[in-house]
């Protein structure tokens, strides 16, 4: 078996007992051993005396005053990331690209750090990082269910996929299409286990076991996962899907009942920063009601007519006859002045409405067809309630 790979799991049974999915809050205690690890402080090395009473250890985590957010340092993820916080008046300033620091000048307290998306995950744990924009897939993987993420916004609408389960088209797969046709297949058994490969050997564990899989054995790789059944090297692969055409040009295909995750970029926070941080929680207010905004923005337009009528009152009882162009609580109508034989005179209202973008074509016919005329169109940047329903979510989430 080549270096690279290294077994996660092998055994005779795996326990069936089921375990709560990751949602809003991500919970698992790490063993004692991990826990010693981690908090191992490194020994320095030295070629002079060593001193007869040592210096204390340096504590984990740093005392600082200024808050940190981690960012994808690189790839499409990295890119989406920046576009989605410029697109909020966010914009991030890098005086180096070499250098891994920037900082976002409309807010003062914030650093910024680029990371990978897994050392952000392990970041937010260690407390060297309070807040991350990272895939929901490696915030599950990388978490384990740790209790001190906590996801603050868990739709940011780019980087989506899902990790999922594939198998061969064909040889002993021809015939299985679902999770459940694999798991009664008789090749399975404690000699020869069902072969694995997954750079996501936590979540893929757990999904096994939770669907009553006994005989499995992972193994481990980081690329090019759809090379391993072709080769022998292994049975199936639980990997990131798209679109699905990388598996199809390699003869794999996902089965029903088989996506371990949906995933796509999310904010998260250290539930130790929020409660504990000065500075943190505020930041966090705003970059959720910037966020949740926006994004509710993108999909709505601003869209102005004039309409001739006798009273505003005339008006909107045309525009709320229709559909389409009720707008978030109603049509805001006003009367459009002009001068006639020397008056001012009312003879049009404008109004204004917002509309689904899939929906702006449907609007204007409907606009049209009572007496709209001269529509305009504009594009929104932020449409805020009155309270962002995600930051109450997070208040009770942390008893607050």
């Amino acid at each position: 078996m080549p270096a690279m790979l290294a077994a996660q799991f092998t055994g005779p049974a795996l326990s069936q007992s089921p375990a709560p999915q990751p949602s809003f809050r991500l919970g698992l205690r790490s063993s004692p051993a991990v826990r010693a690890r981690s908090l191992a402080p490194l020994a320095a090395a030295s070629t002079t005396a060593v001193s007869a009473k040592p210096e204390a250890a340096a504590p984990l985590v740093v005392d600082r005053s200024v808050v940190r957010i981690g960012l994808p340092s690189k790839g499409r993820m990295a890119e989406q990331t920046l576009s989605l916080l410029k697109s909020c008046q966010l914009s991030v300033r890098q005086l180096n690209p070499r250098q891994y620091t920037a900082d976002i000048p409309l807010i003062p307290n914030l650093e910024v750090w680029f990371q990978r998306p897994k050392d952000i995950v392990r970041k937010l744990q260690s407390g060297d990082l309070d807040l991350g924009i990272v895939g929901f897939d490696i915030v599950s993987e990388y978490g384990k269910g740790n209790e001190d993420l906590v996801v603050v916004h868990d739709a940011l609408e780019f980087g989506h996929c899902r990790l999922s389960l594939a198998v061969p088209k064909e040889g002993i797969f021809e015939n299985v299409n679902s999770l459940e046709d694999l798991l009664k297949m008789p090749e399975w058994t404690e000699e020869r286990p069902l072969r694995v490969v997954t750079g996501f050997g936590y979540l893929g564990d757990k999904f096994l076991r939770e669907n009553g899989f006994k005989h499995v054995h992972f193994l481990s790789a980081d690329g090019a996962l759809e090379s391993y059944p072709p080769m022998g090297m292994a049975d199936a692969i639980v990997d990131l899907v798209s679109s699905g055409t990388t598996l199809r040009e390699n003869n794999l295909k996902e089965i029903d009942g088989g996506v371990v995750l949906e995933s796509q970029a999310t904010l998260v926070a250290s539930r130790k920063s929020l409660h504990k941080r000065k500075g943190v929680l505020e930041i966090t207010h705003e970059l959720l009601e910037r966020l949740e905004a926006h994004l509710r923005a993108t999909a709505e337009l601003m869209v102005t007519a004039n309409m001739r009528g006798n009273s505003a009152e005339e008006v909107a009882e045309r525009v709320l006859s229709q559909t389409s162009i009720c707008g978030l609580q109603g049509p805001t109508i006003s009367p459009v002045y002009c001068r006639r034989d020397g008056k001012v005179d009312v003879e049009y209202y404008a109004i204004n409405v917002v509309v689904p973008q899939k929906l702006l074509y449907k609007s204007i016919q409907q606009l049209r067809s009572i007496g709209g005329s001269g529509v305009l169109v504009t594009k929104l940047t932020y449409i805020f309630d009155e309270e962002t329903p995600r930051w109450r979510d997070l208040l009770s989430e942390l008893g607050l």
